[in-house]
């Protein structure tokens, strides 16, 4: 049922990548000698500077465990003291003792001014799009200037699980009252917070003058190099310049100049009749990004012709981007950003350069797709004035887009498809950062600049990019800069006709994933080369092909499926998981990243049956997550929900916003 509703079955069908381009195991023809590898001194450097930058982070590495290559348990990094959650699959979000928890925002809660209580028999468009939208993904908190105790909420909206959310539907005959509803029901929400200054408990303050709903019939603005192109011009929008509507918000980042940007994920599910085009060119386009078939899950094509391709063929080309949105500036149009290229965007984290210019880390989420960044012409102004604020909203107009490519340093064959590490003790080694447009330059032979943009995944193909295993968010550690990366699972590694395992994706068949660490060359985000490793190989800590940095794997909580990351403010990575492959829920995790306890993954909390973790913020003392599509099991449906959360029986099952603090107001795992 996720499948269906979420990305259009995008793994039973077959993997849009069906380029030749090398991957990794191609790269690497032969054992490659220390002595070559040893030629860059530079980056070995770096990778070794990172490390002891990290374990200075928590004040509790230990030098003689390091040096010895002896991990073990040491004193639990703060932030991490908490008891870990046992692996369950209970319909409540199951916490650590000495915690409580509530929710902050369900999907239906009134957010602006006259929008109606939330009435299960009684949806329309007209209420959906004044209240909170459906199936929350990531979240942005930031503090309220001049409003004392008092936050600002920005909440992806990803997409609608209809069957949850009407009587008697149809998935055949759709009404148009309901695809209004869904259409409403996308998007992203705005939302001001009151902060209980006793317990810490946030609540949505209803009709406030910043709070908003952008759904998937917002006129939002294009804005870069793409903008005009005749590649989105539609016959409802002759000069290519103002699409209307954002959809299947996944991943996201917040900006140095405090906008939040949304990535659009798997946009193609939402369209019809792709298979009605002849032309080769397009059929070959349509494909690459997933779209196939006549008649859409949803049936919109049905209610608005810009859905149907065969009618409007360039519709399409105007999902897939990245938007920034202003939440302090409510008349402020969103942007569509087409310099960060047209892909299934998971995340836009930024991070500076030593110059001071922006670069932001992107995903795609898609079996043997790619890994990408930006790094802008020009560099970031310091404070709030507007001619700062109307300054940085330049930078993402402005750069260069690359498209990673990696090589391992162990031979091929000590990387069987097993997991089993090889001789030096770590999947490890070095990449490249190839560009594939700047401004109105393409790099990419064959295609131009505009074709780059609109068909990024094009140019990585041909630009000879490395096929991953669905990388999904990424977040630069800030203070060391090291950028994480979560690779969600890719069951079709290895099959017949598919890309082997390689170092980086070291696991045929892989069912629960991994997460990197790149260390730029020079720790400078501008640099066009990097080091690399896997941190984590997810999965039960029994399986033989499974890595936890070294650490004990009989002192780790079960991980699987690794989608969203973010730090505490003791430089610890959380990691939210989606589609846990252990016959347990999702859940949230803590794991050190640096002295003797690195690699040691802890349980803080699981959502209920069906549900996802996503969208985690952790401060002091409160963490945040959004528990996106609870209940969303096969057969599942109003009259026959598989869960009752948040509310208990009786009531429609509700994707929300929760909050977790400690019982006696403490900091979190302290």
């Amino acid at each position: 049922m996720t499948c269906r509703y979420r990305c259009g079955d995008a793994c039973f069908h077959p993997a849009p990548n069906t380029s030749d381009n090398p991957y990794l195991g191609d790269v690497i023809t032969g054992a490659l000698s220390r002595r070559s590898m040893l030629r860059a001194g530079a980056v070995m450097t770096l990778a070794a500077g990172a490390v002891a930058g990290t374990a200075a982070l928590t004040g509790t590495a230990s030098a003689a465990a390091t040096t010895a290559g002896k991990p073990g348990p040491g004193a639990v990094p703060p932030g991490l003291r908490f008891e870990p959650v046992a692996p369950n699959t209970a319909d409540a979000v199951t916490i650590p003792p000495g915690y409580e928890q509530e929710v902050v925002i369900r999907w239906g809660d009134p957010v602006l001014a006259g929008a109606p209580q939330f009435s299960p028999a009684g949806q329309s468009a007209t209420a959906q799009a004044r209240q909170f939208g459906y199936n929350c993904d990531y979240l942005a908190l930031l503090d309220l200037p001049g409003e004392r105790d008092r936050k600002i909420l920005v909440a992806n909206h990803e997409y609608t699980d209809e069957v949850l959310m009407f009587a008697g539907y149809n998935a055949a005959n759709p009404t148009r009252a309901q695809v209004e509803i869904a259409w409403a029901a996308h998007g992203m929400s705005v939302v001001a917070l009151e902060e209980n200054r006793r317990n810490g408990r946030l609540s949505p303050v209803r009709g406030h003058r910043l709070n908003r709903r952008v759904t998937a019939t917002t006129p939002i603005e294009f804005t870069g190099p793409a903008a005009g192109s005749a590649l989105l011009k539609t016959s409802a929008d002759p000069a290519g310049r103002t699409v209307l509507g954002t959809l299947n918000n996944c991943g996201g980042g917040m900006t140095p100049w405090g906008t939040v940007l949304s990535g659009e994920e798997n946009f193609n599910q939402y369209f019809g009749n792709a298979d009605l085009n002849t032309d080769p060119t397009a059929k070959a386009r349509l494909a690459r990004y997933g779209l196939r078939g006549l008649a859409s899950e949803r049936k919109w094509e049905r209610f608005d012709k810009r859905f149907d391709v065969s009618q409007e063929p360039n519709e399409v080309n105007r999902h897939g981007w990245i938007v920034e949105i202003d939440p302090f500036d409510p008349a402020a149009k969103p942007r569509k950003l087409t310099a960060l290229g047209r892909f299934k965007h998971e995340a836009a984290e930024p991070r500076l350069t030593r110059d001071g210019r922006v670069v932001l880390y992107m995903g795609d989420d898609e079996r043997f797709d790619y890994f990408y960044k930006y790094v802008s012409k020009n560099r970031f102004k310091k404070g709030n004035s507007q001619s700062a604020r109307r300054h940085n909203r330049t930078l993402l107009d402005e750069g260069t887009l690359y498209v990673a490519k990696f090589t391992g340093d162990s031979p091929t064959g000590e990387i069987d498809g097993s997991g089993k590490l090889p001789s030096d003790g770590e999947f490890d080694g070095t990449g490249q950062w190839i560009p594939l447009a700047s401004g109105t330059r393409s790099f990419v032979d064959g295609m131009t600049a505009e074709e780059v943009y609109v068909y990024t995944r094009l140019a990585a193909d041909k630009a000879g990019a490395t096929k991953m295993d669905r990388p999904e968010d990424v977040e630069p550690h800030p203070r060391t800069g090291t950028v994480y990366v979560a690779l969600t699972n890719n069951s079709d590694r290895g099959a017949a006709g598919k890309a082997g395992p390689d170092e980086a994706n070291p696991r045929t068949g892989n069912r629960h994933g991994q997460v990197m660490e790149v260390i730029e060359s020079g720790n400078d985000a501008a640099a066009t080369s990097f080091r690399w490793r896997l941190f984590l190989v997810c999965g039960d800590p029994a399986d033989p092909g499974t890595y936890f940095a070294g650490f004990p794997k009989d002192q780790v909580s079960p991980i699987s499926c690794p989608d969203n990351v973010a730090f505490d403010p003791h430089g610890n990575l959380w990691i939210a998981t989606d589609g846990n492959a252990l016959k347990s829920n999702d859940g949230l995790f803590g794991v050190a990243i640096d002295g003797p306890n690195r690699g040691q993954v802890k349980q803080f909390l699981t959502v209920p049956i069906g549900a996802e973790t996503c969208g985690p913020i952790i401060e002091e003392r409160r963490v945040l997550v959004a528990v996106q599509h609870p209940g969303e099991l096969d057969g599942a449906s109003v009259e026959q929900p598989r869960s009752t959360w948040p509310d208990g029986p009786g009531h429609l099952v509700r994707p929300s916003v929760i909050s977790v603090h400690r019982t006696d107001g403490g900091r979190i795992g302290a």
